[in-house]
């Protein structure tokens, strides 16, 4: 490791005391330009104009150029590209009238969508969106799931642009107004019955997933969330319930709250400063969130450089397990070893499960990247250097690639066709933040999320003058 052990403790003091310490280490490297450039492309690219659904993949398959690989529209890859036209407009991509057009199209599309109990016809329910909706009508896709998650991170992006776009015109006012419809149409509580925590989802064919958000995984947000609404919050008991399963243990050097896919580190920050402000649980352990994403960092480093189970071409700058594409379900002898992969999976590392088929995602790594710099933009420079352009596109990187899934068709590896809308959306947040802390700031303006914030018992830093400043409103 890099760090010892001591100097990780005097910089978790520092990260809780100094949350306007410099964001960025070292010199600005302009591979970040270039390969946020063209992951904001995707986003525009693909999101039709008409309705503002970002699909959940899109092909780059080059018989399917023009006819990519049918997908339905993911509500979390929407909630990422409402936060995108901002960032677009920030780096001089489009206009602020483009994106204040595409925002209200995708706003007004989904408080005029259907909220009903019905299985078919339907958007939502109780305020909240189904996981999967069709690209063209917008209604339930494949039986899928009411998904609690999945509307806060939609809900995350239209915050964001409510506290962006703040201009005193009517296309603006209409913003924030429909935001504030959305959000304080949701119905927490109907996500809580009779459990503590917040549940995961809902069917109409068989009702609830019994499953609570327990920690610690991505959906800290989404507590945030449901403490800060004005009309159905939850109360601070859902939040003591989440705190009391973590699992705080050391694992590869580092001791941290453990989750073993690295977008459970990234997604709660990607729009949500956590330097600096701590509740109870990080208060007791000396740290605070974004300390301990960059220990998740550094344990998926080492775990790749020592490479324990002599996965093809894993190394100190080849790193990244997450959820993410797969080549196969199958299993098959590589170089003497019998090896059982995956398609689409959460993969990772942690104290207490470890799931691993071989298969890297390039945003396991760039999600990290204000986290951990100095050992993420070397990872994706090698990347893209070893690999060219059967992983660095047009649009960035594709989803995934597995070095070891060798087979007769695929010689050299296996390497993924699409483009999922929640990986690409972490790496151009991701990437903003570590600029400027754009996103963060922006996200600080917002009474809800500091409502939230206050509620689940954060406390200093940024945090203590946004309080101030939403209380005097």
């Amino acid at each position: 490791m890099k760090k010892t052990v001591l100097f990780l403790a005097a910089l978790s003091i520092v990260s809780c005391q100094q949350p306007d310490a410099p964001r960025s280490v070292g010199q600005w490297d302009p591979f970040l330009d270039t390969l946020q450039q063209r992951t904001i492309q995707w986003f525009l690219d693909v999101t039709p104009r008409n309705t503002g659904l970002t699909p959940d993949r899109w092909s780059r398959t080059e018989t399917l150029r023009d006819k990519p690989t049918p997908s339905p529209s993911s509500i979390a890859a929407v909630g990422f590209a409402l936060t995108v036209y901002p960032i677009a407009v920030e780096r001089g991509i489009i206009t602020r009238d483009e994106a204040i057009e595409r925002t209200l199209t995708t706003l007004r599309f989904f408080w005029n969508s259907t909220q009903s109990p019905d299985a078919t016809g339907v958007t939502g329910y109780m305020g909240f969106y189904y996981h999967f909706i069709d690209m063209q009508m917008g209604h339930r896709e494949w039986q899928c799931e009411l998904s609690s998650v999945d509307t806060g991170l939609l809900m995350m992006g239209a915050l964001f642009a409510q506290s962006y776009y703040t201009q005193n015109m009517p296309a603006e006012t209409e913003i924030r107004n429909l935001t504030d419809s959305l959000y304080r149409r949701i119905d927490w509580t109907y996500f809580t019955k009779d459990t503590t925590g917040l549940m995961m989802s809902w069917r109409p064919e068989r009702g609830y997933n019994r499953w609570t958000w327990h920690g610690y995984n991505e959906a800290l947000f989404l507590y945030v969330l449901a403490l800060g609404s004005p009309t159905h919050p939850i109360g601070y008991e859902g939040y003591e319930h989440w705190l009391s399963t973590y699992k705080w243990k050391e694992h590869y050097g580092e001791t941290l709250a453990n989750f073993m896919p690295l977008f459970g580190h990234q997604y709660s920050h990607a729009w949500i400063d956590f330097r600096g402000i701590q509740d109870a649980f990080m208060e007791e352990k000396g740290i605070d969130y974004f300390e301990n994403s960059r220990r998740a960092a550094y344990v998926h480093r080492t775990y790749a450089t020592q490479n324990p189970h002599q996965w093809i071409d894993y190394s100190d700058s080849i790193w990244g397990l997450t959820a993410c594409d797969g080549p196969k379900d199958t299993s098959f002898e590589v170089n003497g070893i019998l090896r059982k992969f995956r398609s689409y999976s959460a993969r990772g590392t942690g104290a207490e499960e470890e799931v691993d088929d071989g298969t890297i995602a390039p945003t396991g790594a760039a999600g990290c990247v204000p986290f951990a710099p100095e050992i993420v933009i070397p990872a994706l420079k090698a990347m893209r250097n070893k690999y060219g352009d059967k992983l660095w596109t047009e649009y960035g990187f594709v989803d995934a690639f597995n070095p070891t899934y060798i087979t007769p068709p695929t010689p050299n590896g296996w390497f993924d066709h699409d483009y999922l809308g929640i990986d690409q959306g972490p790496i151009v947040l991701m990437i903003e933040n570590h600029r400027n802390g754009f996103v963060w700031d922006v996200m600080r303006k917002s009474k809800y999320i500091v409502e939230g914030l206050r509620k689940a018992g954060f406390t200093g830093g940024w945090l203590e003058e946004a309080e101030v400043a939403t209380q005097s409103r």
